[in-house]
């Protein structure tokens, strides 16, 4: 969290890293999927840790996410395609916006903490019963109803938060800046939503030339590799005759000091 300039007010804000986000897949009822819907991708992963089915489906696209997340939608969306960029030009300064996100896990707590018990009085005669949970209810039902409040895990849930503000839209850096505190820490993954236009900018263009010059050097690569392959043998039959003449040389040498050997004996 930081804070933000407001006028004259200085107002707590939580900021968020908004993108870029890809739209990697579009399914329609029409299709084989049998429903409609859309997968987002966001965020950068090494390819090598990508399973091999995911790298060639992405590998089209010239991504390699860090985050999918599918996305129900009522009718199928036809001006849209796969490659395409979710811009943060969205969204605007005053909008109200739903925030989803996990909560921080707390562990297993008490249910002072839990639930905000105020626990017994700590006064003569009560002994080590400070922050006990009490009496759970009569002996006759012979069980615990659901949904009493007890000692148990705590957060780590799915948290909603509405009509939250936002105060200022950094279209640089895709940051939004959130009037307030958001569910989940640091760095976590929440999901943004509001009511209004989605405006949406085409990359399919760009990837495409991407994927072309990826395409090329993969092509010149293999045929470079042809051509050695080719010269390789060449290579080795003009070794070969090398070594044939180094050979003869070799021998003639030897003919020669023989030679000398005798005529000086004789």
């Amino acid at each position: 969290m930081t804070q933000v300039w407001n006028g004259d007010d200085v107002v707590a804000v939580t900021a968020v890293k908004t993108g870029p986000c890809y739209i990697a897949r579009i399914k329609s009822s029409e299709g084989k999927d049998k429903y409609n819907a859309v997968q987002l991708a966001y965020g950068k992963k090494k390819e090598k840790n990508l399973k091999k089915p995911q790298l060639a489906f992405f590998k089209k696209l010239n991504l390699s996410p860090k985050h999918v997340q599918e996305f129900r939608i009522t009718e199928e969306l036809k001006d849209i395609k796969a490659g395409d960029e979710i811009s943060i030009e969205s969204f605007n300064e005053g909008d109200k916006v739903k925030v989803t996100g996990k909560s921080k896990g707390r562990g297993f707590q008490g249910v002072v903490k839990r639930h905000g018990f105020s626990g017994t009085k700590a006064t003569h005669g009560n002994k080590d019963q400070l922050r006990m949970p009490g009496s759970i209810g009569s002996t006759g039902p012979a069980h615990v109803f659901k949904g009493m409040r007890m000692p148990g895990r705590m957060g780590n849930d799915r948290v909603s938060l509405v009509n939250l503000e936002i105060i200022k839209v950094d279209t640089e850096n895709n940051l939004l800046y959130i009037k307030g505190a958001i569910p989940g820490h640091r760095n976590s993954l929440i999901y943004i939503s509001a009511e209004g236009e989605l405006k949406i900018t085409e990359k399919k263009e760009e990837l495409k030339s991407d994927i072309k010059d990826t395409e090329n050097k993969e092509t010149a690569e293999t045929e470079e590799k042809k051509e050695e392959a080719k010269e390789d043998p060449k290579q080795e039959e003009n070794k070969k005759e090398e070594v044939k003449e180094e050979d003869k040389k070799d021998n003639s040498k030897e003919e020669k000091t023989a030679e000398k050997a005798e005529s000086q004996a004789k």
